[in-house]
């Protein structure tokens, strides 16, 4: 996805990291990507310096392929007991599913996918950008 805020592609936030580890400066991080090394430093500040986990979706949650299947069934006039049936899910599940994404009429795969994943983000600044003494 890559970190939109500070305009980097994920091939980009990947070189960062990887020059990052190797010791690199920020201006030859900043030379090989044509970036500002004030842009860079606060790229790498964010998350103190230290490259976060990849983000994994629970097995749990809905998966792109139901949310297709919900977009299907939505479109052959299916109701949501029906198609949890299909899925294998509660009803409650799909019909909040559903809702949260703009309703029967309105409903989309592919953003409502997006949106998920989004909303799945918790809000948390990194220990070591918060805690100058542990940094050091």
């Amino acid at each position: 996805m890559g970190n939109r805020a500070l305009g980097f592609t994920v091939d980009q936030e990947n070189t960062i990291w990887e020059m990052w580890r190797r010791g690199d400066s920020l201006s030859a991080t900043g030379r090989v990507l044509g970036e500002s090394v004030p842009q860079i430093g606060r790229f790498l500040r964010k998350s103190g310096g230290i490259r976060p986990l990849p983000r994994r979706r629970r097995a749990s949650h809905l998966t792109a392929g139901e949310r297709e299947e919900i977009s299907r069934g939505i479109a052959a006039g299916d109701s949501a007991r029906t198609i949890a049936d299909k899925l294998g899910r509660s009803p409650s599940t799909i019909a909040r599913e559903i809702a949260r994404n703009g309703g029967r009429e309105h409903y989309r795969a592919t953003p409502a996918d997006a949106a998920a994943y989004v909303r799945a983000r918790r809000p948390q600044i990194s220990t070591l950008s918060t805690r100058h003494f542990l940094r050091e």
